[in-house]
């Protein structure tokens, strides 16, 4: 509209459209064209304003488009309209005219209609989000390097990162796994690295802090949410399929693996880990932000004393899982086994372990503690979880079976004795049982059948059990003596007597 105002000052002027179209500002039969029209409007008045752009659009005419210029798919723009608004792709849109309308334009007609149809929709606008010095963390993940793991294998590391919205300053670890144990770790660490804690902290929706995604009512893990709790910060889950909610650790993160990680080389975890905090603050913190314009070290030096003051003694944090109670009365976490009641078995209970320890739950009444193992395949188990049945017999063993008998008497210790330094076969149960008789037969009883099966040299459980149930421990021990003949004689003497004289045999050199 500048060049109509421009012709209409110069047609004010006294200028023919001859000297106008010799200037370049318009031709000659267009500049006829405006001057019939201003004068038909009154434009051409010295007196009068001039219009404004606005009036001067309406009262031209749109130009006319050549028949050749008109698209083959104009027939169909509103058929097309709506499927670029739901997102379909222009090969689909093709086929689609084709097989229900007949279309017999090329697919290069269907991609300039759909690419001017997209040019006319408003286009997508954004908002900067601003915060306050401590007002809000942004947490994230990124993809680092892959070295060697400690069971010998090459494994890919991970990257938490945390940073400070209004200062920019970081905090990066990384980790081998995305787990919720590493996860709160990660956000001790990171608090303790800052010396202050945010009044929130913006999160993805990683299953190690959100359970159910959701835009108003997200799930925070358990566990996360005692952190949270711990610590005095706020959690904020970004809406599903939204990262532009956390740009900053999104940029963060690009940053990292953009200016930290190449060029580098590492020779296990900890060493990349010792390089990434130097990084952070010789490189990192002294650069000049490029939206803040300013070192993050600088803008931290005033957000520190803002952040909320960490709490005397650090939360106990630890995660939680569901564990099923299984027949032999425990539940398995991380390979290991922990007893639980046995009245529970079948039922599905809440699991919280920390470094130290581990808390079974049945719908939040809490029921024991155990120490944590230290091995997989460990069992750490209570005897009071077990039925009654099975605590007596973890009760009953060598050292009890020892005791009973020699209540019971001696011959009865002598005989229990035998059975259970037996090296062939284990007979802890036939002790067990034996013992067990006293409860039926009474002490004494069980006491003189031991000493009758001593003294058949028969010292084993069937023997006692059927000299009680015959009722033979009852009779007396018979008296075994030798008849006279059958004593020393006269004339007999030893095998040492006999060939104490004998000549020696020689031997071969």
């Amino acid at each position: 509209m500048f060049q109509y105002r421009q012709v209409l000052v110069r047609l004010r002027a006294g200028d023919t459209t001859r000297e106008i179209a010799r200037s370049g500002l318009m031709g000659r039969d267009k500049a006829g064209e405006l001057r019939t029209l201003a004068l038909s409007r009154g434009w051409l008045d010295a007196g009068a304003e001039l219009p404004d752009d606005q009036a001067i659009a309406a009262a031209l005419k749109p130009a006319r488009r050549a028949s050749s210029t008109v698209s083959a798919v104009e027939p169909f723009r509103e058929v097309v309209l709506r499927w670029v608004q739901a997102g379909v792709q222009s090969r689909a849109i093709h086929a689609a005219l084709r097989r229900e309308h007949g279309f017999s334009g090329s697919y290069s007609a269907v991609v300039r209609m759909a690419r001017s149809l997209r040019a006319a929709q408003p286009p997508e606008v954004t908002v900067r989000l601003s915060f306050a010095p401590a007002e809000a963390a942004q947490v994230d993940f990124g993809a680092g390097p892959v070295l060697m793991h400690p069971d010998g294998k090459p494994r890919r590391t991970w990257a938490f990162v945390m940073t400070l919205c209004h200062s920019r300053h970081q905090y990066v670890e990384f980790v081998w796994d995305q787990s919720s144990a590493t996860w709160l770790g990660c956000h001790r660490r990171a608090f303790e690295w800052f010396d202050g804690v945010p009044e929130r902290v913006i999160v993805d929706n990683a299953k190690c802090a959100i359970v159910k995604a959701c835009r108003h009512d997200p799930l925070v893990q358990r566990a996360y949410a005692e952190c949270a709790e711990g610590y005095g910060f706020r959690i904020e889950a970004c809406p599903p399929h939204d990262p532009q909610k956390k740009g900053i650790v999104e940029s963060g993160v690009k940053y990292l693996k953009g200016n930290f990680l190449p060029t580098r080389s590492f020779r296990d975890l900890a060493d990349l880990n010792r390089q990434a905090r130097d990084w952070v603050l010789l490189e990192a913190g002294e650069r000049i932000h490029g939206t803040t314009r300013e070192k993050p070290l600088t803008l931290f030096a005033l957000e520190r004393p803002l952040m909320r003051r960490l709490p005397p003694v650090a939360p106990d944090l630890g995660t939680w899982h569901s564990v099923v109670v299984h027949r032999d009365c425990h539940v398995q976490f991380a390979r290991a086994y922990y007893s639980a009641p046995f009245a529970l078995a079948g039922k599905t209970l809440w699991l919280r372990a920390t470094d130290a320890a581990v808390a079974l739950y049945q719908d939040y009444r809490h029921l024991y503690t155990h120490l944590r193992a230290r091995r997989p395949g460990e069992r750490m188990t209570n005897a009071d979880h077990l039925p009654p049945d099975a605590r007596a017999f973890y009760r009953h063993d060598r050292r009890w079976c020892h005791e009973r008998a020699l209540a019971i008497g001696p011959h009865c210790a002598q005989l229990i004795d035998h059975l259970l330094s037996d090296r062939i076969a284990e007979r802890l149960r036939a002790a067990q049982s034996v013992i067990a008789l006293a409860q039926r037969y009474g002490a004494q009883r069980v006491e003189a059948a031991c000493q009758r099966a001593i003294a058949h040299d028969s010292p084993y459980y069937v023997t006692v059990k059927t000299m009680l149930a015959t009722g033979a421990d009852l009779a007396p021990i018979a008296s075994v003596e030798t008849p006279g003949g059958y004593q020393r004689t006269r004339f007999t003497r030893s095998a040492a007597d006999l060939f104490s004289n004998a000549p020696a045999t020689p031997t071969l050199q």
